[in-house]
């Protein structure tokens, strides 16, 4: 299963926080089993998903959809970054 990290700057991280528990519905649509996230007092967040189906996520993550829960969320558009996880190590 893939890991997807998404940072970015927010205009106010407990706002963002409240607006982001509730995208629930596009979590789901995305085949999100799991999601972690943190945010600090610079409005800089970092969210971890863990999606079923890879293809699905990034679709749905690129949809008008998705930017209008971000923009209501209070989300920095231009600060999105998307890293997929593909390497591992296990020391």
């Amino acid at each position: 299963m893939a890991k997807i990290i998404v940072t970015a700057q927010v205009e106010d991280a407990a706002a963002w926080e409240e607006g982001f528990r509730t995208n629930g519905e596009i979590f789901r649509s995305q085949t999100v089993y799991r999601v972690e996230f943190t945010h600090n007092e610079a409005n800089e967040v970092a969210v971890c998903f863990e999606p079923e189906d890879f293809d699905r996520f990034m679709e749905i993550f690129e949809s008008p959809a998705t930017a209008e829960a971000m923009e209501a969320d209070g989300v920095k558009r231009e600060t999105v970054k998307v890293y997929v996880m593909d390497k591992e190590f296990t020391p």
